[in-house]
C-alpha cells in the first residue's frame, strides 16, 4: 500500500464537518432546546402542499413500531424529483451515489447499497443492476405516494436488509375521499448546451387517476410518467491505477499514471413508467388488491473523446518524454509531453432496461384472527451494447505525426491539455490500429426474476396476556430468485486496411473540448461506422476476461416467522408498544458458470444450503409530552453479491512451476451477518414538528473479503502438466467482521411555532455521523490495498428551507456526503472501487397554485436541479491522485400542474 494511502486513511479517522453538516447539527440541537418549550395549540386548518407531505411523513415515523424514516407525496403525483432516489437521499442517514449525474444507488447508515434491500408495496424487487441493489433512477417519483425506510427490522418484515429496507409505496385508491385526477407537464433544459447529435432540452409528463365505484367497494388507480432528459457531460480523467511507472523524463519513484483523456458526452435518457391498482372491498372482512408497476428506461450516449497514452509514441517509435515534469508531494502533476501520439475516439453506448412487478394480496377477517395471502412476481431485463472506434493523425506518407502537449491536473479542477496539432479535421483523423487496437465492444445482458408468495395469520392474544400482547403474527414466505448475467467483450476489427477516411455522412457536428484546453474534435456516428467499416462483433466466450462474465445464480429462500405485538400501559403516563419475535431463513443457493482453460470453457454448477435464525426486538416507550424512546436489538443478514457467487473460474497450470491456480467466484459463500442495537429519542409537536437523536451499533460477525486460499483442483488437473492437485484460488471468502456505529440527528419545524410572524416558513435538517472499524482489501487501487468500508461516508447531512402560503411555495435544499469508496462501472462494464470526493447537491423549487377563479388548482412550477453545478470527482487513495472530474450541468425545469 502506498504511503499516501496510509496517511490519508489515518486522517479519515476524524470527522470533518462540511458547512451543510455543521449547520444541520446546530439546527437540530437548537430544535432540541426548543423541544423543552411549550407546544403551540394545534389548529383545524386543512394543510396541503409541502406541509401536508411533511406531516404525513411525521405521522408515519411516529406510529411505526420500528425505527423508520419516511417521505410522503406533497400531493398526488407531486414528488418533484427526477426519480425516487433523489427524494430518498434527503432522509436522515441516507446518501445517494451519482451515476451519469443522476442519483441512482442509495447507502443507508454508511453501508454499501449491497447491504440494503428494496421492496415495492412490501414485495421483493428484481434489479436491472449486475447485483442485488436497486437502481432507483428506474422509478419515477410521480408514481409513488410514500417511501418508508426501515432502519430496524421486525420478524414479519420480509426481505429485510442488514443496513435497512426501503419500501416504495403506491397509492391506495380506497383511502382517497373521492375521485382525484392530477397531471403535470414540464420542459427541461441543461446548462451545458447542445452537443453533437444531442439536444440540451427535454420534457416530463405525468398523469394520475384515482376513483371509487360500487358504493366505494371498488377502487381503481392508474398513473403514467414520461421523462426525456438530455445527457450532456464534460469529463476529464486519468488512467488507473496510479503507480511508480517511471515515465521518461520524470524522477524515479514518483507516483504516476499512464494516460489522460478529455471527453464530452452527448445523448438522451428516456423513461416511461406505469402503475395501476385495482382494489375490491365488498365488506369489512375481505379485501383483495392487485397492483402493477412497469418501467422502461432507455439511454443512448456517445462519448466524443481525445486521449493520450503517456507511455506510447506510436508504432515503432520511442515513448514520449516529459521535458518539464511538474512533481509535488511525490506525485506527477503534469508537464510538457513531447513525442505524444494521441487518438480521437468515438464510444457509443445503448442501454435498455425494463422492470415489471405484479402483486396480488387478499386479506380476510374472522372472529379473533385475520389471514393475509399474497403472491408476487418481478422481472428486470437489461440489454446494453457498447462500441468503440479509434482514429489518429497520420501524415500523407503514412508516418506518425507527433505532438507536444501541455498537461496539468494539479489544480483540483479540470486537467488541461493543449496540443500543437489540429484534431478538428476529420480528413486527417483516420481509422487506425492504435495501441488499443482498431476498436472494442461489449454487450452486457442481465435477466433477473423474483417470484414468491406468503401466508400470514394474525391471531388475537389470549386474555391471560392481552394486557401485554395484543396479537401474534405467524407466517411463512417463499421466494424464488434467479439472475443470469453475461458481459462478453472483445476487439472489433476493420474490414479494410488501416488509414481509412470516414465518410462525411457518418459525422455529427464537431464537439468543443475547450473546457479542457483540447479544442475542437469530430463527433462520430459510431453505429454507422461500425456497420460500414468493421467486421461483425464476435467476442470469444473462452477468453479469460469473459469467463467470469458469464454466470447465473438461483436462490430459493423459505422464511418462517412468529411475532408478538406489544401494547401495555406501564403507568398512568407511560405506554409500551412494539414487538418481539424470530425469523428463520432457509436458503438454497446455486450457481452456474464456466471454467476456462487452454482456450476452452466447460460448464459447472455448484451450490449450498444454510439456515439463519434471526431474533428481533422493537420497544417503543410513549412518554409524557409527546416524547418517544425506542430501543431495538436484532440479528441481521445480507446475502452476498451475486457476482461473487459465480461458480465459474479461470484455471491455469504454470509452465514454470507446474502448480495449478485459479481465480473466480465462490458459490459457497455465507452471507454478511451482524448483531445490531439501536436507541433513539424523539420529541413530537402533534404531527407538525419533531426532533430526534438516534444511536446505532452493528457488530459484523461475518464479512466477505478478497483472498487467496488453498483449493482442490483434482477435478481439473488430469491430463495437464500439474505436479499437484492443490493450488491457490483467488476469490471471495468469509472472514472476521468488525464494528459500525453512528449518531443521527434530525428535526422538522414550521417556524411560526417559534415566531408567529414567520408563518409559512419552515426547516428540515438532519446530520449523520458514521464510523467503522472495518478495513477491507481491494485490488482496484493497488494489490491488497487497505481501504475504508465501501459506501461509508463519515458525514451525511441534508438541510431544507421552505415557505408556503396562499398558494405560493418555495423550497431550497442541500444534501451533503463526505468522501467514500464507491462502486463504479468501468469502461468494460466491470465493477471497480474508487474514492469519490465529498459533494453537496443543491436544488431549488418555486410553485404557485391558483386558489380561486377560472384557474383554480392550476399550478405553475419552476425548479433548478444541481443549482451549483457540483462536480463529480474520483481519486485513488488521496485527492492528489485524481481519476475523474465530471460536470453534468444544472437542470432547469418549468411547467404546470393541475389537479381536480
Amino acid at each position: 500500500m502506498q504511503k499516501g494511502v496510509q496517511s490519508q486513511t489515518q486522517k479519515r479517522r476524524s470527522f470533518k464537518l462540511s458547512p451543510v453538516a455543521a449547520g444541520c447539527a446546530v439546527l437540530v440541537f437548537g430544535l432540541a432546546d426548543f423541544a423543552q418549550a411549550e407546544e403551540t395549540q394545534a389548529n383545524t386548518v386543512v394543510v396541503t402542499g409541502i406541509r401536508s407531505g411533511i406531516e404525513n411523513a411525521i405521522s408515519l415515523k411516529r406510529d411505526s413500531t420500528s425505527l423508520v424514516e419516511a417521505i410522503s407525496a406533497e400531493d398526488i403525483g407531486q414528488l418533484p424529483d427526477q426519480s425516487i432516489a433523489e427524494s430518498i437521499a434527503r432522509l436522515p442517514g441516507l446518501a445517494a451515489q451519482r451515476v451519469a449525474g443522476r442519483a441512482q444507488a442509495i447507502s443507508i447508515r454508511g453501508l454499501s447499497p449491497d447491504f440494503a434491500s428494496t421492496t415495492l408495496n412490501g414485495r421483493s424487487q428484481a434489479s436491472t443492476g449486475d447485483n442485488r441493489a436497486a437502481e432507483f433512477d428506474q422509478y419515477p417519483a410521480e408514481l409513488f405516494g410514500a417511501v418508508v425506510v426501515y432502519k430496524t427490522p421486525d420478524a414479519a418484515l420480509i426481505d429485510q436488509g442488514l443496513s435497512g429496507t426501503i419500501d416504495m409505496q403506491t397509492f391506495d385508491p380506497l383511502a382517497f375521499p373521492g375521485r382525484t385526477i392530477s397531471m403535470n407537464v414540464r420542459g427541461e433544459k441543461n446548462s451545458l448546451g447542445s452537443v453533437a447529435n444531442a439536444s440540451d432540452k427535454g420534457n416530463r409528463f405525468s398523469f394520475n387517476y384515482i376513483d371509487q365505484f360500487a358504493n366505494r367497494t371498488i377502487g381503481f388507480q392508474f398513473g403514467i410518467a414520461h421523462l426525456q432528459s438530455p445527457r450532456n457531460d464534460h469529463e476529464t480523467g486519468l488512467y488507473e491505477p496510479w503507480g511508480v511507472s517511471q515515465l521518461p523524463g520524470t524522477p524515479a519513484g514518483v507516483s504516476e499514471m499512464n494516460g489522460i483523456k478529455s471527453l464530452a458526452v452527448s445523448g438522451t435518457t428516456k423513461r416511461d413508467g406505469l402503475v395501476s391498482t385495482l382494489e375490491w372491498k365488498p365488506n369489512k372482512d375481505f379485501t383483495s388488491k392487485i397492483d402493477l408497476f412497469y418501467s422502461k428506461f432507455h439511454e443512448e450516449t456517445t462519448n466524443n473523446q481525445w486521449e493520450e497514452n503517456l507511455g506510447w509514441g506510436g508504432p515503432g517509435n520511442p515513448s514520449p518524454v516529459f521535458s518539464s515534469a511538474n512533481v509535488s508531494g511525490g506525485v506527477l502533476n503534469g508537464g510538457t509531453l513531447t513525442g505524444a501520439y494521441p487518438l480521437v475516439r468515438g464510444q457509443y453506448n445503448d442501454r435498455t432496461d425494463s422492470i415489471k412487478s405484479l402483486g396480488w394480496g387478499n386479506s380476510f377477517k374472522f372472529d379473533g384472527w385475520k389471514l393475509l395471502a399474497d403472491v408476487n412476481y418481478s422481472k428486470a431485463v437489461r440489454d446494453e451494447n457498447y462500441h468503440e472506434m479509434n482514429t489518429q493523425l497520420v501524415s500523407g506518407t503514412g508516418g506518425a505525426v507527433f505532438d507536444t502537449t501541455q498537461l496539468n491536473w494539479a489544480t483540483g479542477s479540470f486537467p488541461t491539455m493543449t496540443g500543437s496539432q489540429n484534431y478538428s479535421n476529420p480528413n486527417t483523423l483516420l481509422l487506425n490500429n492504435t495501441i488499443y487496437g482498431q476498436g472494442w465492444g461489449h454487450a452486457p445482458h442481465t435477466d433477473d426474476t423474483m417470484k414468491g408468495g406468503k401466508l400470514v395469520a394474525t391471531v388475537d392474544a389470549p386474555k391471560s396476556i392481552s394486557d401485554w400482547v395484543s396479537d401474534f403474527n405467524v407466517g411463512v414466505d417463499y421466494s424464488d430468485h434467479s439472475k443470469n448475467h453475461s458481459n462478453l467483450q472483445g476487439p472489433q476489427t476493420l474490414i479494410a486496411a488501416n488509414g481509412t477516411v470516414i465518410s462525411p455522412d457518418l459525422l455529427y457536428s464537431p464537439v468543443d473540448l475547450g473546457f479542457s484546453g483540447t479544442g475542437m474534435i469530430p463527433s462520430f456516428n459510431v453505429p454507422g461506422i461500425m456497420a460500414k467499416y468493421f467486421k461483425p462483433f464476435a467476442p470469444n466466450p473462452a477468453d479469460p476476461s469473459n469467463v467470469a462474465a458469464q454466470w447465473g445464480v438461483t436462490e430459493k429462500v423459505t422464511t418462517t416467522f412468529v411475532k408478538a405485538n406489544l401494547d401495555h400501559q406501564l403507568s398512568s403516563s407511560v405506554t409500551l408498544r412494539g414487538n418481539f419475535g424470530v425469523q428463520v431463513q432457509n436458503t438454497d443457493q446455486s450457481s452456474t458458470g464456466v471454467v476456462g482453460f487452454n482456450g476452452a470453457v466447460t460448464p459447472i454448477t455448484i451450490g449450498k444450503t444454510y439456515t439463519d435464525v434471526l431474533p428481533q426486538l422493537n420497544l417503543v416507550f410513549e412518554l409524557p409530552n409527546d416524547q418517544v424512546v425506542r430501543f431495538a436489538a436484532a440479528k441481521q443478514v445480507a446475502r452476498p453479491r451475486l457476482e461473487n457467487l459465480n461458480a465459474g473460474f479461470n484455471f491455469n497450470v504454470s509452465t514454470a512451476t507446474g502448480l495449478p491456480s485459479g481465480s473466480g467466484g465462490n458459490p459457497k459463500l455465507d452471507p454478511w451477518r451482524a448483531n445490531a442495537i439501536d436507541l433513539s429519542y424523539e420529541k413530537y409537536f402533534a404531527k407538525k414538528a419533531y426532533v430526534s437523536a438516534a444511536l446505532y451499533y452493528k457488530k459484523l460477525t461475518s464479512y466477505i473479503y478478497d483472498q487467496s486460499n488453498v483449493y482442490d483442483f483434482s477435478q481439473w488437473t488430469p491430463g495437464t502438466t500439474a505436479i499437484t492437485t492443490s493450488g491457490l484460488y483467488s476469490s471471495q471468502y468469509n472472514g472476521q467482521g468488525g464494528t459500525i456505529k453512528g449518531l443521527e440527528l434530525a428535526g422538522s419545524l414550521p417556524l411560526d411555532m417559534l415566531v408567529p410572524s414567520l408563518k409559512g416558513f419552515g426547516v428540515q435538517a438532519s446530520a449523520s455521523f458514521n464510523d467503522s472499524a472495518i478495513v477491507v482489501k481491494s485490488n482496484s487501487f493497488d494489490v491488497g490495498a487497505a481501504i475504508p468500508l465501501p459506501g461509508m461516508s463519515k458525514t451525511v447531512a441534508s438541510l431544507t428551507a421552505y415557505y408556503e402560503m396562499g398558494g405560493f411555495s418555495a423550497r431550497i435544499g442541500a444534501r451533503y456526503r463526505s468522501e467514500f469508496v464507491g462502486d463504479i462501472e468501468n469502461f468494460a462494464g466491470n465493477r471497480n472501487l474508487r474514492f469519490i470526493a465529498p459533494e453537496t447537491i443543491v436544488d431549488a423549487q418555486l410553485e404557485y397554485t391558483f386558489q380561486s377563479g377560472p384557474y383554480k388548482d392550476l399550478g405553475l412550477f419552476f425548479q433548478v436541479g444541481n443549482l451549483t453545478d457540483a462536480a463529480y470527482k474520483t481519486y485513488q487513495g488521496t485527492p492528489n491522485q485524481p481519476l475523474e472530474y465530471a460536470k453534468y450541468g444544472r437542470t432547469v425545469l418549468a411547467g404546470v400542474n393541475y389537479k381536480f
